[in-house]
């Protein structure tokens, strides 16, 4: 995956450079309208205020990357604040101590406390704030990334676990009815391998990218209903409705699947005059799916593990794709199972 422009080397680099020269220029051009104001200590020297600011400011630079990475990962985050608290100390009692000493010895000045407070202390906390700041947004959002680094790997096991359940049990009786096919040399085997063919060609090759072209998706959908609508005859009742404007939408793949699967698997069987309705429709850039069927409230269900990968593991790669930008309801009323999807398409 390449790696975002903001987030290479040169460029955060480059970032850290502007930041400290705008920093490092704002007191320089400050102290030039203070020394118009004291001209009887610029005129003695003014190379001392040079001196001392480059040094200050290295000290600024190394006390916001001291913090940033090292004090805060060995004490903050392992909470041991009092050697935290007593190292801030000692950095601003050694400060103190050099500015004394420099004051007092080198430009012999008398040193004022109000002023090194003015000009030292507060700089230092502001640094200190700014640093801590920097060092928490930067974990952050490292964390963040590395959620969706995990959220994207299970998303994939989750497609790989998907494509080898979706349904075996349906896989083998296909392949039963096939077999029966080809005994009764029926005209429906060579349209009907076709179908298996294409359905198999997508779940094994066409779903290794993140999005597909949704007309792939209602391709592997039609070819799906159409061999379980074979394989039940007549004993089952399906109606398809599919209504897709633009053939230029993407949707990850077999996302849709598990819900028409969930519709036969629970909508056949011990129901009289089963009933299955699926209704797609693709329109400005948003995509409705409502899969109906009929169930008997009244048979035990026995669950089978093998037999697909579930709704509540669909509802969660739903959230973390789709989040907010998408809508599900499930309902079952008046003998009726129904899932209405509703979701904006890339």
């Amino acid at each position: 995956m390449a790696t975002a422009w903001y987030k290479r080397k040169w460029v955060i680099v480059l970032l850290h450079t502007a930041v400290w020269t705008l920093i490092f220029l704002l007191p320089l051009l400050l102290s030039q309208s203070i020394q118009r104001g004291k001209r009887e200590h610029v005129e003695a020297d003014r190379s001392w205020f040079v001196y001392l600011t480059i040094f200050t400011d290295i000290l600024w630079v190394v006390l916001f990357y001291l913090n940033s990475l090292v004090l805060i990962p060995r004490f903050i985050y392992k909470r041991k604040l009092s050697y935290y608290v007593l190292l801030q100390l000692l950095i601003i009692a050694v400060l103190t101590l050099f500015q004394w000493i420099f004051f007092t010895f080198i430009i012999k000045i008398p040193f004022n406390i109000s002023g090194f407070i003015f000009f030292n202390i507060f700089p230092y906390l502001f640094i200190l704030a700014c640093s801590t700041a920097y060092r928490m947004i930067q974990d952050r959002m490292e964390a963040e990334r590395l959620l969706k680094e995990k959220e994207n790997e299970n998303l994939k096991t989750e497609l790989s676990f998907l494509r080898s359940q979706v349904s075996p049990h349906f896989m083998f009786n296909v392949l039963n009815n096939m077999v029966a096919l080809a005994r009764k040399q029926s005209e429906q085997l060579e349209p009907s391998l076709i179908k298996l063919s294409s359905l198999m060609r997508y779940m094994l090759y066409e779903t290794d990218e993140a999005k597909v072209p949704l007309e792939k998706e209602v391709e592997y959908l039609h070819s799906y209903i159409d061999l379980q609508q074979q394989r039940f005859g007549k004993k089952l009742t399906v109606k398809v409705d599919i209504d897709i404007q633009d053939c230029c939408y993407e949707i990850e793949p077999m996302l849709l699947i598990p819900f028409i699967e969930n519709a036969f698997k629970h909508g056949t069987g011990m129901i009289e005059e089963p009933v299955i309705s699926v209704q797609l429709k693709a329109d400005a850039g948003v995509l409705y799916l409502t899969v109906q069927n009929k169930f008997n409230c009244n048979t035990a269900e026995v669950k089978d593990k093998a037999s697909g990968i579930g709704l509540t593991n669909v509802k969660r790669r739903l959230n973390l794709l789709y989040g907010k930008n998408h809508s599900l309801q499930i309902a079952d009323k008046n003998g009726w199972f129904v899932t209405s999807l509703q979701l904006k398409l890339h």
